[in-house]
This record gives structure tokens, C-alpha cells and sequence, in this order.
């Protein structure tokens, strides 16, 4: 019966969005394809960061409908969700290295785009250091939750930890109610929302089918964890989350159920806690990120099957209309 009452409030929610079809954007200039990096808007344009391998730093400026370099990495950055603060995107719980056994990297790095430059940030807490977890900025804070400690081998974890960017001072909070990596964070009004996600280990042989149907979200107000036990419709990790007004939109990833990468788009409305369905994207993908622009949802780049490749550099955006 519970399972009947999810599929009704899912199948009868669809009205309350438009189904216009998602957009492939042809640009000037190409991007690099690329995945296990990160997508991110940045004072109005958009950056592709990290992946495989040591990949460029590149800008989006949707005026000019251009793909720009703007500098190399200083390593190879893989497995982590940027965010932008203050002018500069800020990368924290990355990993860097090959598979299966991507090393953490210790402290923060900082791009201003502006410069064009790189810089070290904080060091992350030494007992506490971990990849491929969720990252989200909240009220001049930086948040990381979740993550895996040795690639994809073993080590999730369900830490929750607080950064202050003026004095580099990390916190740690509640623990969320499971541990979970190749996770996306996002903000929704004052709650964070974790939705997708795994808990990889390689040690026993279980990647890809370890994949979390229950959402998590921490309220800042109450300061307490709760799950949606109903859970995400599709289960996949390496997706990625975004909050526009009082919705979740969850969009692409991984499983073990077919080869291809996810293409469904999915929608939590947060005050009933239903799920409506958006158009899928042209290109199924996994291992990006998500931005949200001028009422616009883009994606970029990405792997177009579950693992490794192949890599792409197609961007898509949909109009937001509710």
C-alpha cells in the first residue's frame, strides 16, 4: 500500500511543471569533455573544473555563448562538488589519483577566476580528510558531508563538518543518518537535502549497486536530522542536486541498473515531501555538476555511460517553469 500511495502522489504531481524539452547548447568555442569533475556558476558564468586526468580550468559566459581556458590545474582534481564564495570557487573533500584507490587531498583549493590563479586554502580537519563528499555554501559558511576516505575501496563515511573562511576553523556537527559518497549537497530554503549517493567499496567488489534510496536533510533551524524514508524515485549516485526555491531537482548519475548514465530528471517539492518529473536530458551523464542561472538549469560534460567514459563536453539547459 505504501509503495501504491508513492506512485500516485509521484505520477500525479507531473502537472505542476512544464515539460519543455532540454536544449543543446552549440557553443562558439569547445569545451574539454571530462568527468568526475564539477560544474558551477560563478558571478554570472559558468566553470567546468578537475576530472581525470589534469584537466583545464574553462568559463561559459552565456553572453558570448563561449567556452574560454583560463588556466591549467595544479594537479589532477577528480570526485568533488566546487562552490562558489565570494568572487572565487572553492574546492574541498576532492580526491586526486587513478581508481581504486584515489588519494584524499588534505586542504582546500581556491581558483579566482579573475586572476586566473590558484592558491591553497584551509587544511582539512587531519582525522576527518575524505573524498567524493557534498559541499554547499550556507551564510558566509562552507559545509562538507559525507564522503569516502579511500577511493573507492572503503571508508564512507557520514561526517558532517562546518568550515569558517575567514579563520580557516573547521567545526564538526551531527553525523547524518547514513554514510554516503558520489553525493551532492544542496541547499533548500534552510535545510540541506542529500538525495543519490552510494556507499562505494571496491574491498568486496560493490561499486556501482550500492546505490541510497532514503533522502536525508538536515534542518538548520531545529539543528536535527530527518530522512524521507519513500526515498528518490531513481536510484543513482554521481548525480547532481540543485535547490531553486522550495524544490530539489535531482538530475543524472550511475547505477547498477542499466549501462547508460542517467538522463531523469526528478523534483522533490520540499513543503509535501512529493516528487514530479521533469523532461530527460538529451544525454545521459554522470560525474558532473549542476547550475542554476537566470532561470535556467545547466549541465555540462560528464561521462555519458556508468564508470569511466565515454567523456563528453555537451552542455544542455531547460528553461525553469513551474
Amino acid at each position: 500500500m505504501k509503495n501504491l500511495i508513492f506512485t500516485f502522489l509521484f505520477l500525479f504531481s507531473l502537472p505542476a511543471f512544464s515539460q519543455d524539452s532540454w536544449t543543446i547548447i552549440q557553443p562558439k568555442t569547445e569545451a574539454t569533455p571530462r568527468h568526475e569533475s564539477s560544474f558551477v556558476e560563478c558571478d554570472g558564468k559558468l566553470y567546468v573544473l578537475g576530472g581525470r586526468g589534469e584537466r583545464p580550468v574553462e568559463e561559459f559566459d552565456p553572453k558570448t555563448n563561449s567556452w574560454t581556458k583560463l588556466a591549467d590545474a595544479p594537479m589532477e582534481i577528480n570526485h568533488f562538488q566546487a562552490v562558489a564564495f565570494q568572487g572565487e570557487i572553492w574546492i574541498l573533500g576532492a580526491f586526486t589519483g587513478g581508481y581504486p584507490h584515489e588519494t584524499p587531498i588534505p586542504n582546500v583549493l581556491i581558483f579566482n577566476p579573475k586572476t586566473k590563479t590558484w592558491r591553497d586554502g584551509p587544511a582539512l580537519p587531519a582525522n576527518r580528510v575524505r573524498g567524493s563528499a557534498g559541499v554547499f555554501v550556507r551564510n558566509d559558511k562552507i559545509y562538507m558531508v559525507c564522503g569516502i576516505q579511500d577511493g573507492h575501496w572503503d571508508g564512507f563515511v557520514s561526517w558532517f563538518d562546518e568550515l569558517d573562511p575567514k579563520t580557516g576553523k573547521w567545526t564538526s556537527l551531527t553525523d547524518a543518518p547514513r554514510a554516503r559518497d558520489h553525493v551532492s549537497a544542496a541547499m533548500v530554503g534552510d535545510r540541506l537535502y542529500l538525495a543519490g549517493g552510494r556507499t562505494s567499496n571496491a574491498k568486496i567488489g560493490k561499486v556501482i549497486d550500492t546505490t541510497i534510496k532514503e533522502v536525508d536533510y538536515y534542518d538548520f533551524k531545529t539543528q536535527t536530522w530527518n530522512t524521507i524514508e519513500s526515498g528518490i524515485p531513481t536510484e543513482r549516485a554521481g548525480n547532481s542536486n540543485v535547490g531553486i526555491g522550495p524544490y530539489l531537482v535531482v538530475l543524472n548519475g550511475e547505477s547498477g541498473v542499466q549501462v547508460p548514465a542517467h538522463s531523469e530528471v526528478e523534483v522533490l517539492d520540499t513543503r509535501t515531501h512529493t516528487w514530479s518529473k521533469l523532461s530527460n536530458l538529451n544525454q545521459g551523464r554522470h560525474g558532473t555538476g549542476v547550475a542554476f542561472l537566470d532561470g535556467k538549469i545547466y549541465v555540462a560534460a560528464g561521462s555519458a555511460n556508468r564508470g569511466g567514459g565515454p567523456e563528453i563536453n555537451m552542455m544542455e539547459v531547460l528553461e525553469w517553469k513551474k
